[in-house]
């Protein structure tokens, strides 16, 4: 039987959340199905009275299927090319590029653009894809192809980093797929010059996501006495400075991360006798750090912390870190201060953020009011029959 003919088919009533276009089956969903299905495998859906609902790809997991498409159709190479052209689209719609001022953007955002465990960032020429499925590791050919049909000579390359992403089991080197770039590959963000990552940084190299939200900082930073935690090279900091803040302290566990904030500082020609006294890094654990930070020492705090819950299991832990970290920066910070503060879990929903932001603020003491919540940038597009999608979500706070 061909692989693309493979059934499974769904209990009575299960088929309910694909009727809405939800991208994901769950393995307590499926009655049956064929012999020989592998990890990967493509499958087409049927309801409990055989009508076909979708098709999508299976993985041995809680997640059994996640979603291509709701047609029968093939999934060739028009079905990617299709799909990244789509994902273009959106992009050139909401004006995330601008040449000469940012050529950082991520092109493909998984559910967000129907596109399910594959996750594609550009950086001016450079295309890091990272497999989240052995499915779309499988398809890497068929995906380089339809990246290079569709963005012609503005793909130089792609870099395949999916090392540590794909399920327990399988491996991948991290490889160029496509093309060659430096090692040391610089690309822009609102004007300002960093040095990306890509081969050993975290994520794809850069946290893209948060970019509207570094303009905003940079918009606020003007005379401000700034810190930023969980720093990683500096992508807020720069934008303090860009933004003229009296002084930005970086804070970061990690010393390669540090030492590429330095480097970032240079390029941008923070390193000159006139910012000498502006900016100061520091490797340290950022709770620790923040306990011995005198009060009201800093005007404006970022905490942008990696994911404290990857599973739902990790929920209640994670609620309380991010509780206590956010607690103690509340009780720090100066009066008249801005609170930048994310979570980027995506089992921490956007409410359970929320309410532990109010137990925060109440464990401080501090009279707090939210001046604006806020997400990714426009780039990072969620699908909104999928609202697991929501991963970063944040608030600006201000801090009587």
């Amino acid at each position: 039987m061909n692989k693309e003919n493979k059934k499974i088919i769904l209990k009575k009533g299960k088929e309910k959340s694909l009727d809405r276009f939800h991208p994901w089956v769950y393995s307590g969903a499926v009655k049956e199905t064929d012999n020989g299905i592998n990890e990967g495998d493509i499958v087409s859906v049927y309801s409990i009275d055989e009508k076909f609902i979708a098709k999508g790809f299976w993985q041995n997991d809680s997640i059994a299927v996640k979603i291509l498409t709701f047609e029968n159709r093939d999934i060739d190479n028009n079905f990617w090319i299709e799909h990244m052209q789509a994902a273009v689209k959106v992009r050139q719609t909401v004006k995330v590029v601008n040449e000469g001022f940012t050529d950082i953007f991520r092109l493909v955002n998984g559910e967000g653009d129907n596109l399910p465990s594959l996750i594609a960032d550009f950086y001016d020429g450079l295309l890091v894809v990272q497999f989240h499925s052995v499915f779309m590791y499988l398809h890497r050919e068929a995906i380089c192809m339809a990246i290079q049909k569709v963005m012609g000579v503005r793909c130089k390359a792609v870099f395949n980093k999916s090392s540590s992403t794909l399920p327990r089991g399988f491996s991948s080197k991290n490889e160029f797929l496509l093309g060659n770039v430096p090692d040391e590959l610089y690309a822009l963000e609102n004007g300002i010059k960093y040095l990306i990552d890509y081969k050993c940084g975290q994520k794809t190299g850069f946290f893209i996501d948060q970019r509207d939200n570094r303009n905003l900082l940079s918009l606020m930073a003007a005379g401000k006495r700034v810190l930023n935690t969980f720093s990683y090279t500096g992508g807020f900091s720069l934008a303090a400075l860009r933004g003229n803040a009296e002084y930005v302290t970086s804070v970061d566990v990690s010393k390669r991360a540090i030492e590429i904030c330095k480097q970032n500082l240079s390029i941008n020609n923070y390193n000159t006798d006139k910012y000498k006294d502006k900016h100061n890094e520091i490797v340290a654990d950022v709770t620790k750090y923040l306990n011995e930070v005198k009060k009201y020492e800093y005007d404006i705090i970022i905490l942008d912390p990696p994911a404290f819950a990857k599973h739902q299991k990790d929920l209640q832990a994670a609620v309380k870190a991010y509780r206590e970290l956010n607690c103690i920066a509340l009780s720090k910070i100066a009066h008249g201060g801005l609170l930048f503060t994310f979570s980027c879990s995506g089992v921490v929903s956007s409410e359970a953020f929320s309410v532990m932001l109010f137990s925060a603020a109440a464990l401080s003491g501090r009279k707090v009011r939210i001046i604006k919540s806020l997400g990714a940038a426009a780039d990072h597009p969620q699908n909104i029959f999928h609202p697991e999608g929501e991963y970063l979500k944040g608030f600006l706070l201000y801090v009587e």
